[in-house]
């Protein structure tokens, strides 16, 4: 799992005072190393494309998210909209419930507010919102798994005592009596942008586009079958990525309405500038990987590092935690 540099942070004196706006530089400088970006393909996350310490100031979007509850000595509120659910494709996954990955993904997130709580200490927390429910029609999920998966992460985080860690989805939103086709409508009808809005972004700025051959290619990945002809399953994902990306945004339209004071994070690449911070769980060879589309691979030197689980299982041997599997270990 990834840890704590033990040099000191870049822009920041060692010691500094917590305060403002030396205290958001302080926050922000320990979020700089696992800064998800599609800049830099190498595991120092603080480092821009050309090599360069990225420093706080290079990121004013958070700092000023950052700036009023530093200020006021208040705790921190993180949002990070994922851990939806497994992906559906037997070659990438291990079942349908959280394992390994998404256990020491928590355990770091809980870790990083503990380090944050260190230059701030009124504390932080990461409020997860799980997304799964959202799309579920999209990327060919039932409901009942992504519950069943909901549910076992909220275990997983009581279990583990992780108690900077909150889960928040549907259920908070619009109760247990709607349908989930129900509860989507709503949001989709209230919160999302038009279609064509969208697909004129896509052509007309570089991280929408990236984002949506992102999500174009995971749906690809995750189809385990299609009945019509390679053209039409082309469009179809196509199709259905732009419809996560409609959801996606209306998703995070309304975390900010229940959240508002909230510093967004984000599980995908993000650029300078964004309002979202784009944060790695876990080392991984491809910057869009999460634990929900794969498995974990333990090295024999103690490295851990998220695989798709039919490139895991050649590398190593099967583990169970709780008599479900749970990860790989390297022969």
């Amino acid at each position: 799992m990834l840890t704590s540099p033990a040099r000191p942070r870049p822009g920041v004196p060692a010691g500094h005072p917590t305060g403002h706006p030396a205290g958001c530089a302080a926050v922000l400088a320990e979020l700089l190393p696992y800064r998800r970006t599609l800049d830099s393909g190498h595991r120092d996350g603080d480092r821009d494309g050309n090599g360069n310490m990225d420093t706080p100031d290079a990121f004013p979007a958070q700092l000023r998210q950052l700036a009023a509850p530093v200020a006021a000595g208040a705790p921190l509120v993180f949002t990070l909209p994922g851990f939806p659910c497994k992906s559906p494709h037997p070659a990438k996954v291990l079942g349908h419930l959280p394992d390994e990955g998404e256990r020491l993904a928590l355990r770091f997130l809980d870790a990083l507010c503990a380090r944050i709580e260190a230059v701030h200490p009124p504390g932080a927390r990461v409020v997860i919102c799980s997304d799964g429910h959202v799309f579920s029609d999209l990327i060919h999920v039932p409901d009942r798994d992504i519950d069943a998966y909901a549910d076992a992460l909220r275990a997983l985080i009581h279990d583990e005592g992780l108690t900077r860690l909150d889960v928040f989805d549907l259920r908070q939103v619009y109760g247990q009596r709607l349908s989930h086709d129900a509860k989507r409508a709503l949001v989709h009808d209230r919160y999302a942008p038009a279609l064509e809005d969208l697909r004129s972004l896509t052509r007309s700025d570089e991280p929408t586009r990236r984002l949506y051959q992102g999500i174009t290619r995971f749906l690809a990945e995750d189809s385990v079958s299609f009945a019509g002809t390679r053209s039409a399953w082309q469009r179809d994902c196509r199709r259905r990525a732009y419809g996560v990306m409609q959801r996606s945004r209306a998703w995070g339209e309304l975390i900010g309405e229940h959240h508002p004071d909230a510093i967004r994070l984000s599980i995908h690449p993000q650029p300078r500038g964004s309002a979202k911070f784009g944060i790695r769980l876990l080392d991984a060879p491809d910057v869009w990987m999460t634990p929900w589309h794969s498995c974990l691979l333990e090295h024999r030197d103690g490295r851990r590092e998220l695989l798709h689980r039919a490139d895991a299982e050649r590398l190593g041997r099967l583990v169970f935690r709780q008599g479900r599997p749970s990860h790989f270990v390297a022969d």
